[in-house]
């Protein structure tokens, strides 16, 4: 992403930065933790991280009162746009980011991101129907995706090549600790029956983080711009290619599923034609060549990111109607897959040669375990003993567990794959792939889910159907990344 703090010439060093002096930017010989957390390294690690926080936190929150907000305004049957739209959104704020970043400076950026983030949360919190907190989650998310794409994009401008998948594991280890806050805070305020007090909640804190980005990013230097267009004709058959999905899903007739995911397919192909035709490109070069090393590590990130997403857009609902828990336990126990996902980052972000290579297979492994044993275990409902959950829970761990393992040595191959000139593009596209697999994965589950029974018969007969259709049917997506991630490895 081009930052007027950053070198416009693409050929110089990923980490150099240009209008400092050496003394401005520490460079710790170390690759250890601690030479992340400390000094500058540190200061800049809590800005990135924080901001990735913020968009995470909300998703949790989201996911754990919807099935409140539901039952307070309506909208079921849109049930999973909630999580489509906000993607979709985030998807556009990440490849909106570096032209925000051109006009505003990484300071400047940061703090529009967060206000816009602010405006959602307070659409969201007045919401009186569904499509007015549709609106509301299209703004946050717009702003969630500028600040999730920016904390990808300075790894690999603030920190040494030695730190880049230490600092990919801490800035993936937020969506840990969203996984321990948002659901405590939407638990609590769906309990107490307050539940747009969650969104509210947002607002104070999503402002005190603008000022601490204000204080501690770089300064934007004087000097000319450089201005990159942006790939708008691919942004949106990107976003209409989603959509489509989620509008089929919307309806019970299995023909308009058929037509959303037809339409989906023709906007696919025509969104490869017009990125290989276009100057202005949406990924690095390779990203829709089968063979190639990028498009193969492209692929293993979409499958494992579509395999969790699957499970956490309905997770909260099944276990509040199958297994009788509350909002509040609920959206600890669909967390899970996040806390795994932090754990086999952090534990895997030292591996080196052969390690790398294990962890990268292992991660679908886990997938498809986990996958198997969520469509056998959560259509069985249960009176929400510890004795029934804790199968579930380990199903949830392993998965987001597996995705952790690999994640941030994919993200690291993404960046050494790329060519040199492309190096921007390539910290922009590891946001763009994540937000669109979310996003799609979301849009899928919620086609299956509703044509699985969710809302027709509807009850905990339809939300059982729901669930083994769900859990079955994307127990594919960790099978298809078994075979991409091989690819990555042997390359």
């Amino acid at each position: 992403m081009d930052i007027r703090d950053v070198p416009t010439d693409r050929r110089s060093p990923p980490n150099s930065l240009a209008g400092h002096s050496p003394h401005d930017i520490e460079r710790p010989a170390g690759t250890g933790w601690g030479s992340l957390l400390s000094g500058a390294n540190g200061v800049r690690s809590l800005a990135l991280a924080g901001g990735v926080a913020l968009h995470a936190i909300n998703v949790y929150i989201a996911t754990t009162i919807l099935p409140s907000v539901v039952h307070d305004i309506g909208g079921l049957g849109l049930y999973a746009w909630n999580t489509t739209i906000f993607v979709v959104a985030s998807v556009l704020g990440s490849a909106l980011s570096a032209r925000l970043l051109q006009q505003a400076g990484p300071r400047g950026a940061y703090a529009i991101a967060a206000a816009i983030f602010t405006l959602g949360s307070v659409g969201c919190a007045i919401a009186p129907s569904m499509p007015v907190m549709l609106i509301g989650r299209l703004v946050q998310g717009l702003g969630g995706g500028f600040l999730f794409a920016l904390a990808y994009a300075m790894i690999r401008i603030v920190f040494p090549e030695a730190l880049w998948p230490r600092a990919m594991a801490l800035v993936s280890g937020m969506w840990g600790v969203a996984t321990l806050v948002g659901p405590a805070i939407g638990g609590i305020f769906a309990e107490l029956g307050i539940w747009r007090a969650a969104f509210w909640s947002l607002v104070p804190v999503t402002l005190l983080f603008a000022v601490l980005a204000v204080a501690v990013l770089p300064k934007r230097e004087a000097g000319p711009s450089q201005h990159s267009a942006v790939p708008l004709m691919q942004l949106i058959l990107l976003t209409a290619a989603v959509l489509a999905i989620s509008a089929g899903s919307a309806s019970l007739d299995l023909t308009r599923n058929a037509a959303g995911i037809v339409v989906a397919v023709v906007l696919a192909v025509l969104l490869v034609n017009a990125e290989s035709r276009s100057r202005q490109k949406l990924l690095p070069s390779g990203a829709f060549r089968p063979r190639s090393t990028i498009a193969a590590l492209y692929a293993t990130m979409a499958l494992l990111a579509v395999t969790v997403t699957s499970g956490e857009v309905f997770v909260p609902l099944f276990l509040q109607v199958l297994h009788h828990q509350s909002p509040l336990f609920a959206g600890y126990l669909a967390a899970f897959m996040a806390a795994g996902w932090t754990l086999g980052s952090i534990a895997s972000s030292g591996a080196t040669g052969i390690g790398v290579q294990r962890a990268i297979m292992v991660g679908p492994l886990l997938g498809l375990a986990g996958m198997a044993a969520l469509c056998v275990l959560v259509p069985k409902g249960s009176a929400g003993t510890w004795l029934a959950l804790m199968p579930i829970c380990v199903a949830l761990v392993a998965i987001g567990l597996g995705v952790g393992l690999a994640w941030p040595h994919l993200l690291t191959h993404v960046l050494k794959a790329a060519r040199p000139d492309e190096q921007e593009l390539a910290g922009a596209s590891i946001t763009t792939i994540q937000l669109l697999a979310t996003a799609t994965g979301a849009a899928l589950a919620g086609l299956v889910a509703n044509a699985g029974g969710l809302i027709e018969p509807g009850g905990m007969t339809g939300t059982a159907n729901a669930a083994r259709w769900l859990f079955g049917m994307f127990a594919l997506a960790p099978l298809l990344c078994l075979v991409s991630a091989r690819r990555t490895v042997t390359v």
